[in-house]
Formats: C-alpha cells, structure tokens, sequence
C-alpha cells in the first residue's frame, strides 16, 4: 500500500503542476457586453469553431487536467485514510 501512496503522490504533483503552467497560459475571454452590442454577429464564426484554435484547446486541457486533479485528490485522500 505505500508503494500506491508513493506513486499516486508523485503523479499528483505532476498533475498539480501541469494545472498551474496551463492555467497560467490560458489568455481572457473579451466578451463584454459592450462588445455584443456595437456588432452581435462580429463573432458568429469564432464562437462556432472557437474549440479549434489554440485558446480552446488550452481551455478543453486545463478542464481534463482539473478533472484528474479532483479524481486524484479524493483517490488520495482515501488511500491515506486506509
């Protein structure tokens, strides 16, 4: 059972940074208000193929990424409580 504690530890902290340094490259959204107003269907084709461009895929990894911490995190909670 250690060993499992030792490896879930290590990957935990390769997850733990991963989500840090792709957090830290996702770039703001701007999408206000004022923005929609001025020209509503300035962005009908970005919002439609948006998963395509690199922010989408950084945004579709950080959610996975964040995914696998929450999982790892309970799954090393109950390993310690064991």
């Amino acid at each position: 059972m250690e060993v499992a504690k030792n490896i879930l530890t290590v990957i935990y902290l390769i997850v733990c940074v991963a989500l840090i340094i792709i957090t830290l490259l996702q770039n703001k959204d701007r999408n206000s208000m004022e923005d929609i107003a001025e020209n509503p269907n300035a962005n009908k084709f970005y919002e439609k193929t948006k998963g395509r461009t690199k922010g989408g895929k950084v945004q579709r990894n950080t959610i996975i990424i964040g995914i696998i911490f929450a999982v790892l995190t309970i799954a090393l909670g109950i390993v310690y409580v064991l």
